[in-house]
């Protein structure tokens, strides 16, 4: 008997440590394409940079859209849930395309100023409120899809930040409850051209903010359960390499719940919101001089005749952004 509980205490802790790592505590997410399939499908990515288990295969119910599959609930999920464990085949990443993991949201809310760092960067004060502006879902492109750099603007800068994607309907929700809202979290960069920012369309942000592919997210939904903690998360940026982003979500002056709540004061949010909740320092239009992903021939002919730029220096085109947190992956961005 004696032998017999230590068997059974033994299991028991060793189930206890294994648990973070069983599969319904990394439900990935995502939209994809194959060429042997027909338009978008649901499935589910094997692992942070794994290949692609098709949702739609393993039941043929579900819908194909990210959020149909929301507006669902936990019975949506509780399918999901039991294709991770089936230990279903599982589609080659070099096979598949992967989209956005929302693809037409309803709305995309984003926040400015919102890490301590980044407003000690640009000398400004800590927002006492939530700074809110949007972009349009036309915008939101897949993870490793082109950025087109719009002919009308010359100061096209990165940012990267966590994206919160929205599972349940609400209005008026308190903190308290915010995070039962949620579905999970994704990686966004926050492609902005600064001149229409901060100087054209009255100082008004949106058409800064929403050119066509201003929006990369993915590489997938993960799960709000299987993120251990969402506001202490490494997240950075690299631009051909180059790290030129680099702190923690546990910056973040406004943290989700007090987001949502603030947010839905104003908007009803509904499955696949986005909201894109800030990004850290080290942004282009703040460096000295400033550096944009957008060529000039101006300051490119400056620089190939040995002169000092007395402009902002501007990246060639064909640059590439790559945007990461830890624990939700890294999208990458060519720049045409």
């Amino acid at each position: 008997m004696l032998a017999s509980g230590r068997r059974r205490l033994l299991t028991a802790l060793l189930q206890a440590q294994r648990w973070p790592f069983q599969p319904s505590r990394d439900m990935r997410l995502v939209q994809f394409q194959a060429p042997h399939l027909t338009g978008p499908h649901l499935g589910l990515e094997s692992g942070n940079g794994g290949g692609v288990i098709n949702l739609n295969a393993f039941d043929p119910t579900l819908p194909k859209t990210m959020v149909e599959f929301l507006e669902q609930g936990e019975a949506a999920l509780s399918v999901a849930g039991r294709a991770l464990a089936a230990q279903l085949p599982v589609l080659p990443r070099s096979e598949v395309t992967f989209l956005a993991p929302v693809t037409r949201p309803d709305k995309v809310v984003c926040v400015g100023m919102n890490y301590v760092d980044h407003c000690k960067e640009q000398n400004v004060p800590v927002p006492k409120e939530p700074i809110i502006f949007s972009k349009f879902a036309s915008s939101v492109v897949g993870p490793y899809d082109e950025v087109v750099l719009p002919p009308e603007s010359q100061e096209v800068d990165w940012e990267v930040e966590l994206a919160v994607v929205i599972g349940k309907k609400g209005k008026h929700i308190k903190a308290t409850d915010a995070m039962a809202h949620v579905a999970g979290f994704t990686v966004a960069h926050d492609v902005s051209a600064r001149d229409w920012q901060m100087r054209r369309n009255g100082k008004q942000w949106l058409l800064g903010k929403t050119f066509d592919t201003f929006c990369p997210l993915g590489p997938a939904l993960v799960t709000k359960d299987s993120v251990a903690d969402p506001h202490n998360l490494k997240i950075c940026c690299r631009v051909n390499g180059e790290v030129v982003q680099s702190s923690n979500t546990n910056q973040m002056v406004f943290k989700t719940e007090e987001l949502i709540a603030w947010i839905s004061q104003f908007v009803t949010l509904y499955p696949g919101d986005i909201i894109l909740t800030g990004t850290p320092p080290g942004v282009g239009v703040f460096r000295k001089p400033p550096v944009f992903l957008k060529m000039c021939v101006c300051a490119h002919a400056c620089r190939t005749k040995g002169l000092t730029a007395s402009r902002p220096t501007l990246l060639q085109k064909g640059d590439e952004v790559q945007c990461e947190i830890e624990e939700l992956g890294v999208i990458i961005n060519k720049v045409v």
